[in-house]
């Protein structure tokens, strides 16, 4: 199965504000819809509440004209960022008395809401789970479905 661009797009740009140390849930350039929309914050003006799903009248009117922003509506834009807010630990939509993770851009508080976005993304273009690694551990009567090369150096 052929991944879709935006898809693509969006994995690549991820990946790489990840491991360039460019991903923070707290700023609308920086969180994972910010990366997605190239570091842009424009988005934010989609809601009145980052980390809501509920669409602003501006978000509504690029809805109902069917707008895409690097291939995704505002509704999905929208979705992308609760899914990484709340597995990043926030509750959401984001505001000071609501709680949230005591290190925010923590790797491994990061590497748990991309694997969560991830897998949306991948849910809303009806593409397996790239990040789904059970694959490897299968077997069939004790013996591992998939073979691998182990070199040892």
């Amino acid at each position: 199965m052929e991944t879709p661009k935006r898809l693509e797009q969006a994995l690549i740009k991820l990946y790489n504000a990840f491991h360039n140390n460019e991903l923070n849930p707290e700023c609308c350039s920086a969180c994972a819809v910010g990366n997605i929309l190239d570091n842009r914050d424009s988005w934010k003006h989609l809601t009145n509440g980052h980390g809501s799903l509920e669409l602003s009248y501006v978000g509504r009117v690029h809805q109902n004209l069917g707008r895409k922003f690097n291939g995704y509506s505002p509704l999905e834009l929208l979705q992308i960022e609760k899914v990484f807010l709340e597995a990043c630990g926030f509750v959401v939509p984001l505001c000071h008395y609501n709680p949230k993770p005591q290190d925010p851009t923590n790797k491994e508080t990061l590497f748990n809401g991309l694997c969560a976005v991830v897998a949306h993304l991948c849910k809303l273009d009806n593409v397996a789970n790239v990040m789904d690694y059970s694959k490897i551990f299968e077997y069939e009567k004790d013996t591992p479905v998939y073979q691998f090369d182990v070199i040892y150096e």
